[in-house]
């Protein structure tokens, strides 16, 4: 039998986005109940939601909490047995849903990555995170062609947050995503936690949605680079990254991609982001690392900079 599914999405602003999603996600194969979890939109998306979607949940957090409180307020409004999320510039397939719920018949099976496809269904954005012994996660599978969404290798850790399924089991064991991270990683670090405490990911090549946001690559603002240094920073201290054996390639790749971002950004927000990630877990207790087989180890020193690289040109 098909489980029950919550469907979450965080919407800050472009309500267009959000009505198309929302559009595209009547037509799925599968029941399911929507919750928009509005952090503070002022383009009237929740009197949008309420006026024209009444079958779709709403909740409001008043003001611009971050993508981890959002959804953690979203998934606590439910209680079906499935949690999806879903980015708001994320267009489904009608059998998007059906292929990311179908891994859960295992029972082993905590997390499910769908798979997210640029504009043009022609290259894939991202089938799930991929993470490498410093537990720097990339997008799996990005820039390759569609064809290739099956492909067991990158090593699968979990999800990522623009189209990710959770049991709710696992989900409410693990407490949610960390709301220390307000943006980027958090999906990262929830799926090392979730891998540690013992559930399996899959992934659902077939649960095809575009993400219509990678249409627009280029330079990542500051705020965008801060906050992602803040992640990184923060992860690497709860974790103890740097009190392991991988602590030189650590440093040594983090001084690197400071010093690139500071040359071609001409500021110093990564460092600052990192930084202030890194005192953010001060005093926190320790996260343990995760089993050995949800890293990727081939992922070495040289490609992880080229997949920095990548993500940042990307972004």
């Amino acid at each position: 039998m098909t489980p029950s599914v919550d469907v979450v999405i965080p919407t800050y602003g472009n309500w267009q986005l959000t009505e198309s999603c929302l559009s595209r996600l009547r037509e799925q194969t599968i029941p399911h109940l929507v919750t928009v979890a509005d952090n503070g939109s002022r383009d009237g998306t929740p009197a949008n939601v309420r006026t024209h979607l009444p079958e779709v949940r709403l909740v409001e957090l008043g003001d611009n909490l971050g993508f981890a409180a959002a959804c953690n307020r979203g998934v606590d409004a439910g209680d079906a047995e499935i949690v999806v999320l879903l980015n708001n510039d994320v267009e489904c397939r009608p059998t998007f849903l059906e292929h990311l719920v179908a891994p859960f018949a295992d029972d082993r099976v905590g997390l499910v990555a769908g798979s997210l496809v640029r504009p043009g269904e022609l290259q894939i954005d991202s089938v799930g995170i991929t993470a490498d012994r410093t537990l720097a996660g990339f997008a799996r599978l990005q820039g390759r062609p569609v064809g290739d969404a099956a492909a067991a290798q990158p090593v699968l850790l979990g999800p990522s947050g623009g189209a990710a399924a959770y049991r709710r089991a696992a989900w409410k064991a693990a407490g949610g995503l960390d709301e220390n991270i307000s943006f980027y990683a958090e999906d990262l670090d929830l799926a090392l936690r979730l891998r540690s405490a013992g559930w399996t990911a899959a992934a659902a090549p077939d649960a095809v949605g575009v993400h219509l946001g990678s249409a627009t690559a280029g330079q990542q603002s500051a705020l965008q680079r801060y906050h992602g240094g803040f992640s990184r920073g923060y992860l690497l201290r709860r974790y103890g990254v740097l009190h392991r054996r991988t602590v030189v390639r650590a440093l040594a790749t983090e001084a690197l991609v400071v010093a690139g971002d500071a040359v071609i950004s001409r500021d110093l927000s990564a460092l600052r982001g990192r930084v202030a990630g890194w005192r953010k877990g001060r005093g926190l207790p320790s996260r343990p690392m995760p089993p050995p087989e949800c890293l990727d180890t081939s992922i070495g020193f040289r490609k992880s900079l080229r997949l920095r690289r990548q993500s940042y040109q990307a972004s």
